[in-house]
């Protein structure tokens, strides 16, 4: 069995990013669910999935669920010190959603600076220069050095200063940008957000109530893992592999063994 990510980041060079995903690239091609359903290694869960990402006809950010690695790392404990650890070393971020449940979204910290270049490219035609220099300062000043997933509005201030000036339209540009929202309980908080993903929580939603209600038409609330992973859900432009992982994970599914293959089962209130 794989070493576990805490160990194996002691004292070791990472793999580099291209022969991963070169690697993960050919499991996706030629293994289906069942076959790459749990890993012992978090990092390389989170990698497999990056590259399992649904294509969707929009460009939506890719993201991967903490729930979805709780279904493929048997120990949660160590997912949770893994995704410490990673998150402090600055290879991923992870970000509370706006789902009404305990929702949190990871990304790979390059994946989601790419995201703040594509916002600011395009809104360089569009607003004068100065005011989207505050791109600039979100990413070397605030991104670099808060790694919460939320920030208190004096601390978010205080670190763009370290760039220039800072404007109440600097802060409203960012926020209108996706990159942040406020908390409803206290609105002198935000949340850091990842960008143009309103559509896929409604669908993230829409898609978890659909798989879950196709599992309890059936009459032992079952179904083999292999033939379900193929349907197409009506509801959610996310694929049946993502939301299975996800209510695995979240305790909704859970999967057994049998001499036929896995089964997925509706667990039990």
């Amino acid at each position: 069995m794989a070493r576990n990510i805490s160990e194996s980041l002691k004292g070791k060079k990472r793999p580099r990013e291209t022969d991963t995903e070169a690697e993960t690239s050919d499991i996706d091609q030629i293994l289906s669910l069942e076959e790459n359903l749990t890993f012992s290694d978090t990092l390389v869960a989170l990698r497999i999935m990056r590259e399992q990402f649904p294509q969707i006809d929009k460009p939506i950010p890719t993201f991967i669920l903490r729930s979805q690695l709780y279904s493929s790392v048997e120990d949660r404990t160590q997912v949770d010190r893994d995704l410490e650890t990673l998150r402090r070393e600055k290879v991923l971020r992870i970000f509370k959603l706006n789902t009404g449940q305990d929702d949190h979204a990871i990304m790979f910290l390059d994946d989601y600076l790419c995201q703040v270049d594509r916002i600011m490219k395009r809104l360089e035609d569009k607003k004068e220069g100065d005011i989207v220099e505050v791109f600039k300062w979100f990413k070397s000043h605030v991104i670099d050095y808060k790694l919460e997933p939320s920030i208190e509005h004096q601390e978010l201030c205080t670190l763009l200063s370290l760039g220039g000036k800072v404007k109440d339209e600097h802060i409203s540009l960012l926020m209108n940008s996706g990159l942040l929202t406020r908390q409803l309980i206290d609105p002198n908080i935000y949340w850091f957000a990842i960008p143009n993903i309103g559509s896929v929580l409604k669908g993230l939603s829409q898609g978890r109530k659909e798989v879950l209600s196709l599992l309890n038409r059936r009459r032992y609330k079952e179904m083999m893992l292999a033939p379900l992973e193929k349907k197409h859900l009506r509801f959610s432009s996310l694929d049946m592999r993502f939301h299975l992982r996800d209510l695995i994970g979240s305790g909704h599914l859970k999967t057994v063994q049998t001499a036929t293959g896995l089964v997925v089962r509706v667990s039990k209130d």
